[in-house]
């Protein structure tokens, strides 16, 4: 038997499939670059949030050892009595001290040129300075 199209057998034609990839294409190219928007302003958020939470740590241990830790004890003086204090009541930090959502370590430094303390991050690009997902999160 010979093999005949037939006519009930309806398929897509090379074209109709080329239109429909242009159409998730376009698609595509307008969803894509707000979805990532919102990813990097979602890291921002983070940070600053993150912030706020090692500036409450700092806070307590403030009120228990009566002083900020020094620039040279960094943020590492919320995790462990280093200096054998009597008064340090921590660790003040559930977990480790976080790094920021870029994977670098929180700049911290007192005193402060801003504040009585700096705490900052220098943002996705690790540079002073910045706009939108480069742009320094500080507390200040």
């Amino acid at each position: 038997m010979a093999c005949r199209p037939d006519r009930n057998n309806h398929g897509f034609t090379l074209l109709e499939l080329l239109v429909v990839m242009v159409i998730i294409g376009l698609l595509a190219g307008y969803v894509g670059p707000k979805y990532f928007q919102q990813i990097g302003k979602s890291e921002v958020k983070t940070a600053k949030a993150q912030i706020a939470a090692l500036e409450q740590a700092l806070d307590q241990y403030r009120l228990d050892v009566g002083h900020y830790p020094a620039t040279e004890q960094g943020l590492q003086a919320l995790m462990t009595n280093a200096d054998n204090n009597t008064h340090w009541s921590g660790p003040y930090l559930k977990k480790e001290v976080p790094n920021d959502p870029w994977g670098k370590p929180y700049q911290y430094r007192l005193p402060g040129q801003h504040g009585e303390y700096d705490l900052f991050s220098l943002g996705k690009d690790g540079q002073v300075g910045g706009s939108d997902e480069a742009q320094d999160i500080t507390n200040w």
